[in-house]
């Protein structure tokens, strides 16, 4: 019977996946507004990059190097991907919120993997 801890971190991987797919299926069906603030969008990739960074140098006490580095480039795509929104044209917001959740569904499927293949 698996642990506690490990039921959760195969939840956290799902939640993520379907994060991901809720991004994709947002930019196919609704045109996206760029917020009257987009120095927010900006604040929040930079944040999801000091994240990435700070996963990459601090890897969680039970996860492999691959984890880690997984996690890590996820995050830190979607954060470059956040702040290239306000940046470009309105046009491409669509397209890179797209990229943005399957870059997350790959890492949710991507980290489940690699979970269940360490148990």
């Amino acid at each position: 019977m698996p642990s506690t801890e490990k039921l959760f971190g195969l939840l956290s991987e799902f939640i993520i996946l379907l994060l991901g797919a809720l991004l994709i299926l947002i930019a196919l069906t609704r045109t996206i507004v760029v917020p009257s603030r987009p120095v927010v969008l900006i604040l929040l990739g930079v944040a999801f990059i000091f994240w990435a960074a700070r996963a990459w140098l601090r890897p969680a006490p039970n996860t492999g190097q691959l984890e880690a580095g997984v996690r890590a480039a996820s995050m830190g795509i979607v954060g470059v991907l956040l702040i290239a929104i306000p940046l470009l044209s309105l046009g491409h917001a669509n397209v890179l919120l797209g990229i943005a959740g399957g870059v997350l569904a790959v890492r949710g499927i991507a980290g489940a993997a690699l979970f269940l293949r360490a148990t």
